[in-house]
């Protein structure tokens, strides 16, 4: 896992350079079938990234957002999502994400969570979570949604599909920011926010923060409590504690 974990920093590291470079800078917008923006930033990235581990692990599998999933010849899969929050990179937000997975029998063994503006790196790996190659992070102990600063994300596409849920949580904790993609979960993961439902993702934007969140002593599951996979349905809870976890899961299955 050691000789994956590197050559992963390695590459993100390189690509980011990729969406620094195009960021604020006007670039053209396609949408895809889902109605979904994309970028050149976003196609050049995965397609260097991929290139990359495919020149690395010549028998693993790859999983990208933009250009789909090739055959693994082992038990390995890397998911990849080149920017995680195109709608904020293309409005000058500079809070998206580049995100890492590695799969072993569908399973997260690693992830990484890099925010190229921010330059920060997030890593969750054999059980444990750092920042900036040499920081642990932990979450924090709160354990009632009362007491919690509680994040709600897609919250505009939960409010459509789900309008007494979406109003039960902004009535809920003692402190709450409607939000979007991959940081409030790698806050939640450094012990500054406690708990995040997030709404409508696709793997490659919820494994690779698996193995963070869980390194980091938190919780990360399915609005059924499940264990995320690939064929998990896109709503996820993640809490700081097991206690706050099953109060928010109870909060989540009573509408």
């Amino acid at each position: 896992m050691k000789n994956y974990l590197e050559a992963a920093l390695e590459i993100t590291e390189q690509a980011s350079s990729i969406p620094r470079s195009y960021f604020r800078m006007n670039v053209s917008i396609d949408e895809k079938q889902d109605e979904s923006p994309v970028t050149i930033a976003d196609r050049e990235t995965e397609a260097f990234i991929r290139k990359r581990l495919a020149e690395e692990f010549p028998d693993h599998g790859i999983f990208g957002e933009e250009f789909g999933r090739s055959a693994a010849k082992s038990d390995y899969e890397w998911i990849i999502d080149p920017i995680d929050g195109t709608r904020s990179f293309i409005t000058g937000n500079p809070l998206y994400g580049m995100l890492l997975a590695l799969l072993k029998n569908g399973k997260p063994e690693l992830g990484i969570v890099r925010m190229p503006e921010l330059n920060e790196v997030y890593v969750g790996a054999n059980g444990a979570a750092i920042r900036n190659g040499d920081e642990p992070v932990h979450v924090s102990g709160i354990t009632q949604i009362a007491e919690a600063a509680l994040y709600i994300n897609e919250g505009d596409k939960m409010q459509g599909q789900y309008p007494v849920l979406f109003k039960n949580l902004c009535a809920a904790g003692k402190t709450k920011r409607l939000a979007y993609d991959c940081y409030p979960h790698m806050l939640l993961a450094a012990g500054h926010i406690d708990a995040v439902v997030d709404f409508d993702l696709q793997p490659y934007d919820y494994l690779p923060l698996v193995s963070v969140i869980e390194g980091a002593g938190g919780v990360m599951t399915d609005w059924q409590g499940n264990a995320l996979n690939l064929e998990s349905d896109g709503k996820v809870v993640c809490a700081a504690t097991t206690a706050l976890h099953q109060e928010l899961l109870g909060l989540i299955n009573q509408t």
